[in-house]
């Protein structure tokens, strides 16, 4: 991996946090995983200048306090933290959901699966990717 830097998980549904963090070690991914469970939270992390920054956020967007959209925008509206990718681990089918995360900048948009394999084969593709990945910053 090019990268150690940590994933940044933003979740509240702690069977989602144990199957990323399961699957992260199935996949032997040995960056940090940085949970935070809610927007907040995440937004405080990332603004924490003693935090190092993640190669990659995975962002749920039905979450107390700061929703996933707001914390998107928050970040993709902060010059300091604009660059960071953030790929969207959800439920929401919503086209509107889709919509409204790409025009606010995601670097991609996956519906998480029931099926433990096939949320391992999501996750095996955006940890590949991005740990992998040059980042700007």
């Amino acid at each position: 991996m090019s990268s150690m830097k940590p994933i940044l998980l933003a979740e509240d549904d702690q069977v989602d946090v144990m199957m990323v963090r399961r699957a992260l070690k199935d996949l032997k991914v040995i960056n940090p995983l940085v949970h935070l469970n809610n927007g907040k939270k995440a937004l405080e992390y990332l603004r924490d200048k003693g935090n190092k920054q993640p190669c990659v956020i995975l962002l749920d967007l039905d979450m107390p306090e700061t929703s996933g959209v707001e914390f998107l925008r928050a970040v993709k509206t902060d010059e300091k933290l604009k660059l960071i990718p953030i790929v969207i681990l959800t439920v929401s089918v919503d086209e509107r959901d889709i919509i409204e995360t790409f025009d606010l900048g995601v670097g991609g948009y996956i519906i998480k699966p029931i099926d433990y394999m096939k949320f391992v084969e999501a996750v095996r593709t955006v940890a590949l990717y991005w740990t992998l990945s040059e980042l700007p910053y």
